[in-house]
């Protein structure tokens, strides 16, 4: 077996250097695996990434979704409580539907093909925000293109991280992980630099854009939607080959839907059945879901109110917004490139741990400091640590998970973390409401993370050597 070495440079940040560079991983046999995974599978695998940065760095953070609460809402206020509320019955529907989507995903052996019907949905929801003009009379349609948006992208997201198992070893998931979040920066850094100069920036963009109708923000999104789609194709023509063969069998509509029904029944009789034989015989992997659970929720949450915190409180316009997004997908792609050589030198839970602590300490100077010095340099502590932190805890499981489990596993990684999702919001809005002041919901977050991290310290680490295996 030949195990690559190390990406020596941070600096991995196009598609064709991934390609080439020394991060990529040639002649691997992953667990589970019959043949080696090649360097071309493994870019279209994180490619994947570099593309869903369209939806989380556009249309989540730093582009539609303040163009909603700020320019289609009546006011800003009402504006973020109805996108707490989207967001949080979209958290709802993904904690009931990803477990049953992984199962589903393992037993039928088509990760790719979930990957590709669910990116789809994700696309078409990003592209049908091309229609909410910057009247309160589209908000609702607004919040439920974001919130189906983030259904579908989660659940793209339990076959996407499900193919890691079959495409690296315990000594290089946090390698392969880590180019896969690095890639996903640099695409969102990419890709807002493009809007900005092209689109957000210039008084009249390309295609007309203009503020009139928020034909702008429109064009963003529908350009977002491009980008998505053309960077997933790779994974879905040169990834990993699906484990089982369709079978294909004539059937009405009636006796497909009642196997769907029956086949999602199932799915949560053996969820239930999972969480029962963890805690009772895998207790370690039982607690590892719950930390990071916790503590992926204030990662979300620094992401969700980033630019809330960067309008309301430090008074920066749309473009500073747009270019602290810029600035923050340096910093965290290079972060997360450079945690994956740490990762697997010294595990994942060191770097868990090391950048769950420089995360509260990061997020405090945001709650007792107005300057936007201060907040510049806060943001870009933070954002160095968040991408490790996200790639560190998917290796992490990666590493004690069976490939035949991948989709279970993954599943129910991303319910737990839904199942919680209201954690961080609810302390980002209690704090505000005790101190009085916006900035106070850093605290709230910080909290979040302090008790994630709590969790986490009693979390076994896997070795390296023997995936599964837990050391003292």
């Amino acid at each position: 077996m030949t195990v690559p070495e190390a990406p020596r440079s941070p600096h991995t940040s196009s598609p064709t250097a991934v390609a080439s560079g020394q991060a990529a991983v040639t002649g691997l046999a992953p667990v589970g695996a019959s043949a080696p995974v090649s360097r071309g599978t493994i870019t279209a695998w994180a490619l994947w990434d570099w593309g869903a940065a369209a939806f989380n760095a556009v249309v989540i953070t730093f582009v539609f979704a303040p163009y909603l609460t700020s320019a289609v809402a009546s006011d800003p206020n009402s504006g973020s409580e109805a996108l707490g509320i989207a967001t949080g019955l979209a958290g709802l529907a993904i904690a009931l539907l990803a477990p049953a989507a992984g199962i589903r995903a393992d037993t039928s052996g088509r990760h790719k093909l979930w990957l590709g019907v669910n990116t789809g949905l994700v696309v078409v929801a990003m592209a049908g925000m091309f229609f909410v003009r910057d009247d309160p009379g589209y908000l609702l349609p607004g919040l439920l293109l974001v919130a189906i948006g983030s259904v579908f992208f989660e659940l793209a997201e339990v076959s996407y991280n499900g193919m890691l198992t079959r495409i690296s070893t315990s000594d290089t998931a946090g390698r392969i992980s880590g180019l896969g979040w690095g890639l996903g920066y640099f695409g969102g850094l990419v890709l807002l630099v493009l809007l900005l100069v092209t689109v957000i920036q210039p008084e009249v963009g390309l295609f007309g854009a203009s503020d009139e109708g928020g034909l702008r923000y429109r064009i963003v999104a529908l350009a977002a939607a491009v980008w998505f789609a053309l960077f997933a194709l790779p994974v879905l023509l040169f990834g990993p080959t699906d484990t089982a063969p369709s079978a294909r069998r004539k059937r009405t509509v009636g006796q497909m839907f009642r196997a769907v029904i029956a086949g999602w029944i199932d799915g949560y009789k053996r969820v239930w059945s999972r969480i029962v034989e963890l805690f009772r015989t895998d207790r370690n992997t039982f607690w590892f879901f719950l930390a990071s659970a916790i503590f992926r929720d204030g990662l979300a949450t620094i992401f969700a109110f980033a630019g809330v915190i960067a309008a309301g409180s430090y008074g920066f316009s749309g473009s500073e917004v747009i270019v602290l997004g810029v600035a923050a997908n340096v910093v965290a792609g290079i972060g997360s490139v450079v945690a994956g050589w740490f990762d697997d030198r010294f595990g994942p839970k060191a770097v868990i741990t090391v950048g769950l602590v420089c995360l509260v300490l990061g997020a405090l100077p945001i709650a007792f400091n107005d300057s936007k010095t201060v907040f510049w340099a806060a943001a870009m502590w933070l954002c160095l640590f968040v991408g490790p932190v996200q790639s560190a805890s998917r290796a992490f499981l990666t590493r004690i998970t069976p490939p035949e489990r991948a989709g279970e596993n993954f599943g129910l990684y991303a319910t737990t973390g839904r199942a919680v999702s209201f954690i961080g919001p609810f302390m980002f809005t209690t704090f505000i409401a005790v101190f009085g002041f916006q900035r106070a919901g850093a605290l709230g977050i910080a909290l979040v993370l302090l008790v994630g991290l709590a969790v986490f310290v009693f979390v076994k680490s896997p070795l390296r050597s023997k995936p599964g295996i837990l050391s003292d």
